[in-house]
């Protein structure tokens, strides 16, 4: 048995602080007329932390479970069946074509910037094609709005996957943590989008050499769709020596999004629009998805060093990048119409990896 190594030093609060944390979502003057209410919430919350009621609400996991009796978050159950469904829909010959368009841009004229992306303009771009044609449905997911609106996040990932791959569950069982107000995660809901879909684009600008805070975010916690358990009564839960075990055990690393096919699209103003257009591709490759072809991963600059107070003018006056985002989004769709003819297929599929993760 390999050991778990421990040795980080605690990260429990004391009660002071702890309380300091809580009231300050009450920071307005206008709590100021229930005081006593939220008075009395402290020492419910404080009882919860200490406890570490992670899922106060569970039941039995029951069939299909490896320990059928183990109590399993409701959320988490609801979130594997939203996947689930979302599946079944993917692989019906029945069902519209659907394709996720992704925007990887946090900035939004609903807040702080005030003024809308460039990267929007292109999603909008890609999602006129799309719109145009029959039998093809179109999921836009916005990750702008994580900075927008109120009290949505995507939690960052923990890593489980570096203890032990089984410790990665599908979907991920790390949020909600009600005991430490780790809520409103917005990746049950994230996580049935790319289940339900047959073509991915991300539209995205890259930010200091790197994807988004908000790209980056979901990408990390899209970990458990590379491998993930989707049994977490196979390791009690989170215990890291059960988890340990099992993939000493053999582990059979499952792609649950693999066989889908995608297209990138990255913008920059200076530099390091081709690194993310490269890493993006490799990440969604290592999943197992297929790109769709040479037009539908593109990265270009808009306003090459030219002022970003007039970098919409800048989109505006560029029409072949307008016209290659549009290019980007039809080869996605003739991809998606190959793949599920089943004339787009990865070749080597059936050759065995000799140290598959």
């Amino acid at each position: 048995m390999v050991e778990t190594r421990k040795g980080m030093p605690s990260t429990m609060l004391d009660k002071v602080t702890f309380e300091q944390r809580l009231r300050a979502r009450f920071y307005d003057p206008a709590f100021a007329a229930i005081e006593a209410s939220i008075e009395s919430l402290v020492p419910i919350a404080w009882e919860a932390y200490q406890d570490d009621r992670k899922a106060p609400r569970t039941r039995r996991a029951g069939p299909g479970f490896a320990d059928p009796d183990y109590e399993l978050s409701v959320e988490w159950l609801a979130a594997r069946d939203a996947i689930a469904a979302a599946e079944r829909r993917q692989k019906s010959s029945d069902s519209p074509s659907r394709i996720l368009l992704i925007n990887g841009s946090p900035r939004s004229d609903q807040t702080c910037p005030g003024e809308i992306s460039k990267t929007w303009r292109l999603v909008e771009l890609a999602r006129s094609i799309f719109d145009a044609q029959q039998g093809v449905e179109v999921e836009l997911l916005d990750l702008s709005r994580i900075v927008a609106e109120r009290s949505l996040h995507i939690h960052p990932c923990k890593a489980c996957v570096s203890t032990a791959m089984p410790l990665c569950h599908w979907p991920c069982s790390c949020y909600p943590n009600h005991a430490y107000a780790q809520v409103n995660d917005w990746m049950n809901e994230i996580y049935p989008m790319w289940a339900a879909a047959h073509g991915i684009m991300i539209v995205t600008p890259v930010h200091w050499y790197q994807a988004p805070t908000v790209l980056k975010a979901m990408i990390d916690r899209l970990v458990c769709a590379d491998g993930g358990n989707p049994d977490p009564t196979s390791t009690g839960g989170k215990d890291p020596d059960r988890a340990k075990a099992l993939e000493l055990a053999g582990w059979g690393f499952p792609r649950h999004l693999a066989g889908r096919t995608f297209s990138v699209v990255v913008h920059g103003d200076a530099a390091g629009a081709e690194t993310l257009r490269r890493i993006l591709s490799d990440w969604l490759g290592d999943m197992g998805l297929i790109g769709a072809g040479h037009r539908a991963a593109i990265d270009r600059y808009i306003g090459y060093y030219e002022s970003y107070a007039a970098s919409h003018d800048a989109l505006d006056a560029d029409r072949a990048v307008q016209e290659e985002t549009r290019n980007a989004a039809r080869t996605l769709l003739d991809a998606v119409r190959r793949l599920r003819r089943g004339d787009l297929v990865e070749s080597g599929q059936s050759i065995a990896e000799p140290r598959p993760k």
